[in-house]
């Protein structure tokens, strides 16, 4: 059973019977009692969907002992909300993934006054302090993106890129990345940087404008295929602008979030590569360190025994996670996350 350490009276309670550090958290001892408030950061995306199921799955297997769960809607006004009342319901620690990452920081110094610690997911944030980020390299995914086209283009052709929303620091670091990258090893590429705020509908509308003023644009980077994905399909098969790998007119496409759909549609000669973003490293580790800062422990920088490498950075540490490139060659490798979530399915 667990017990809430409202008061400090129950929490000599219950160091006293049990030697838990969940009230102390400069301790290095127990095993982390409080509940954890936990926001999802919206249900618009199957590579959140996903993360939604792994966390559940996690919660319901103990791995922490979570309020009930939340769903900001990429709405940051809603995230603030949900914080407040994990606060006023007792949470010790909190998992989120601020999609606007600089609108956080205020409810992030809110947080650390009260000692509450927080697991930030997918997003680092520009301010306000953090146990731990858990994400990928998103500079890396930009920069494996424009290799990978560079590399199929023969370093010609006309390139639209589906930017991320520019306020969250993984738009940024991807657009950053692959315009750096492509300037310097590929300025025979002309890139369109279409900005869509990760929303689907207004990547297809930029898309059908820059076709009809570019026709022979040959290459198509898109920073989420969660969300642009579908449409992108759906509007290139409409035009018949949808070939096959090695035949006359395709135009190769590059994704970033490694969700089913992506590698069903590279199996089918659709697309022809995305880089896998890890939907269920992101929910494991996001509770195990939620549960590491309950316990009071502190991060070490270096390569952890996940294949990843924890980082310093300004406001916390970073758990920098594996994300593979996947491409016909290796698409039904059991590994990758979407293969394994089929499986259980």
């Amino acid at each position: 059973m667990r017990v809430r350490t409202t008061s400090a009276a129950a929490c000599a309670v219950l160091l006293a019977v049990t030697a838990l550090a969940g009230c102390n958290r400069d301790t290095d001892s127990g095993s982390g009692g409080g509940k954890v408030g936990i926001d999802l950061p919206r249900s618009d995306s199957d590579f959140w969907n996903s993360y939604q199921q792994y966390v559940e799955k996690g919660v319901k297997g103990g791995e922490v002992d979570a309020l009930s769960l939340t769903n900001s809607q990429n709405d940051i006004g809603k995230l603030v909300s949900h914080v407040q009342v994990f606060t006023d319901q007792g949470a010790k620690a909190v998992v989120m993934a601020p999609q606007d990452t600089g609108a956080i920081a205020e409810t992030l110094r809110t947080l650390e006054e009260k000692e509450i610690p927080v697991v930030s997911v997918d997003t680092r944030p520009d301010k306000g302090s953090v146990y731990m980020v858990v994400r990928a390299d998103n500079r890396a995914y930009g920069e494996q993106a424009c290799t990978y086209l560079g590399e199929q283009l023969k370093g010609k052709g006309k390139v639209v890129e589906f930017q991320g929303d520019l306020s969250s620091i993984n738009g940024r670091d991807r657009s950053e990345a692959f315009k750096s990258c492509m300037d310097k090893n590929f300025p025979g590429i002309k890139v369109f940087e279409l900005a869509t705020e990760w929303k689907g509908d207004i990547a297809s509308a930029k898309l059908q404008s820059t076709l009809a003023a570019h026709p022979d644009i040959n290459g198509i980077y898109m920073q989420a295929g969660g969300v642009f994905l579908q449409p992108t399909l759906a509007l290139l098969e409409q035009k018949k602008l949808l070939k096959a790998p090695g035949t006359p007119g395709h135009i190769t496409i590059i994704s970033n979030d490694g969700i089913p759909e992506e590698l069903d549609a590279i199996k089918a000669g659709k697309i022809d590569a995305t880089v896998s973003q890890p939907a269920d490293l992101y929910a494991k580790y996001a509770l195990y360190y939620a549960r590491q800062a309950l316990e009071g422990k502190t991060p070490k920088e270096g390569p952890t025994d996940h294949d990843s490498t924890i980082i310093k950075i300004p406001n916390g540490f970073e758990d920098q996670l594996p994300a593979p490139l996947v491409t016909k060659e290796n698409v039904d490798d059991p590994k990758l996350w979407a293969n394994q979530l089929e499986k259980k399915s």
